[in-house]
């Protein structure tokens, strides 16, 4: 009796560990609604450059399922509203779509929810009566196949699913959308999904300037927004809108559902009228967003819960509909080269520099610099990045890594490369952001050449200073330098499971 009693307590300790450690994480949207877009494997490639983990499509195309295959992505894949009908109506058709789409290339394209309908409450043909009945099908559909507790189904919503969100205290659910929401809030609860909002503060800047500041937007304010009802402060539009979704779900007594942002982020160009669609403040907007989901400080009435966020997009659409903005969410060109330097790993700052062993100042001196492989990067995240150096988005002429060339020994991938990301840094100005790869590479001043291997340089505007510290950045702060909590949780799950295991069989030597 003591002994079953002791296995299922450190059982139960066990998976509380495991899930208190799962922490935040940040993701992107990969929208495809563009004329010029690069293949699903450059797309792939580089999403795997920039050590972005996350991803989300809007469909199950089979080119882009296996793109991804192999490559670690966790990808959410959609069922369209167009397909909702189908979906609804017969059991065979959501059976028929997962045999067809997803089992071929489950599991080495990691595959973790599936959003049935988008925005249905937008929609302009009345279509949210047929939600619950296709997520029901596709979750039955999954349950035959065995995947229902590895992937997850739900479906994402607009902020106007509410009919009001501030202060966040009042959130509540539009009484128009009750009939839908209710039965889709049960089907949630009951199997552990999350319910996804698409939140953009851009939008209540734009139409409301007069009562929100941009600052506030912008995750930059001073001040603090206070709730009258609850007395929580708030210092950003982010957090405020949050909240008001689970004071909405708490309102309907379903407290237990967690909150995933689908879809936020922040125009690089839009309209005449829609000034604050700059690159300035769409970086601005996505640093500050990353730094504070990575942090996982959670928002006011959500201390440390956590929030999975998908930044949109990857790339601008060029036949997305409406004002210019719309075109223009991408954090890439579809030539894959930045919009604006963004770092998904929060560990830098838009305009901030690393280099190993030494502290930089900027100034007006000519001193060179070159841009090598971190001896800290992954092996797998080198190799990518060399991938796309080399290949036909970096563009980096990689004959002198090759076998019998100057540059082949040593025959490793920090020396590899060392060598592709300083003559891709070279050859496209020297910026700090021409060093990026994912964070896998680091400027530093001293000539990596050796022997008969000549590293390219040119000057450029660094100072190494001894001691000090002067960087400007004319963007944003640069966030704390912190791990992934992903990364920490990994290990520590690791930790606990091994600790579990000696316990156990050291319980069967004493008994």
């Amino acid at each position: 009796m003591l002994r079953g009693f002791m296995f299922i307590f450190v059982a139960s300790l066990l998976l509380m560990f495991l899930d208190c450690c799962s922490g935040s994480f940040i993701g992107i949207c990969y929208g495809r609604n563009a004329d010029d877009l690069p293949t699903p494997d450059k797309a792939a490639q580089l999403v795997q450059l920039h050590q972005i983990k996350y991803v989300r499509i809007y469909d199950s195309n089979i080119q882009v399922l296996k793109a991804f295959a192999n490559t670690g992505v966790e990808l959410m894949i959609g069922v369209s509203n167009l397909d909702l009908l189908p979906f609804s109506q017969f059991q065979s058709n959501a059976d028929t779509w997962l045999k067809n789409n997803i089992l071929p290339y489950y599991p080495a394209t990691n595959i973790t929810y599936i959003t049935v309908g988008a925005e249905v409450t937008e929609s302009p043909n009345n279509v949210s009566s047929l939600v619950v009945p296709a997520m029901n099908n596709v979750l039955t559909a999954l349950k035959k196949a065995g995947l229902h507790k590895k992937i997850k189904v739900s479906s994402t919503h607009s902020l106007g699913v509410l009919s009001r969100s501030f202060p966040p205290s009042a959130g509540a659910f539009s009484s128009s959308h009750a009939h839908f929401l209710k039965p889709l809030l049960e089907f949630l609860a009951e199997n552990q999904s999350p319910f996804m909002i698409d939140i953009y503060p851009y939008y209540a800047y734009r139409d409301s300037s007069s009562k929100v500041s941009l600052d506030y937007a912008l995750f930059e304010s001073s001040s603090e927004v206070i709730d009258p009802n609850t007395g929580l402060l708030y210092t950003n539009m982010f957090d405020a809108q949050i909240d008001a979704v689970y004071f909405a779900l708490t309102a309907l007594n379903f407290k237990t559902i967690k909150v995933m942002v689908t879809e936020t982020g922040w125009p690089s160009k839009g309209s005449p009228k829609e000034t604050a669609a700059t690159p300035d403040n769409a970086q601005t907007y996505n640093t500050n967003l990353i730094r504070h989901i990575i942090n996982g400080t959670g928002t006011p009435a959500k201390p440390d819960e956590e929030l999975d966020v998908y930044i949109f997009s990857l790339f601008n659409e060029n036949r997305k509909p409406g004002l210019e903005s719309e075109r223009n969410w991408g954090v890439f060109y579809p030539d894959q080269t930045s919009v604006y330097n963004l770092d998904f790993t929060g560990k830098s700052g838009g305009d901030d520099m690393t280099m190993e062993g030494n502290n930089v100042t900027r100034s007006n001196g000519t001193t060179t610099t070159w841009c090598i492989a971190s001896t800290k990067a992954s092996q797998i995240d080198l190799q990518n990045a060399i991938d796309w150096a080399c290949g036909s988005s970096g563009n980096v002429d990689c004959t002198a890594i090759q076998p019998s060339q100057p540059c082949f020994e040593p025959d490793n991938l920090v020396s590899h490369a060392s060598y592709a990301f300083n003559s891709y840094y070279q050859q496209n100005g020297a910026s700090d952001i021409a060093c990026s790869f994912g964070g896998t590479g680091v400027i530093v001043d001293k000539d990596p050449t050796y022997d008969n291997c000549i590293y390219m340089r040119t000057g450029n505007n660094i100072t190494v200073a001894s001691n000090t510290t002067v960087i400007s950045s004319t963007s944003s702060p640069s966030p704390t330098p912190s791990s992934s909590k992903k990364e920490v949780s990994s290990s520590i799950s690791s930790f606990l499971t091994i600790a579990f295991l000696l316990f156990l069989w050291n319980f069967e030597q004493a008994y």
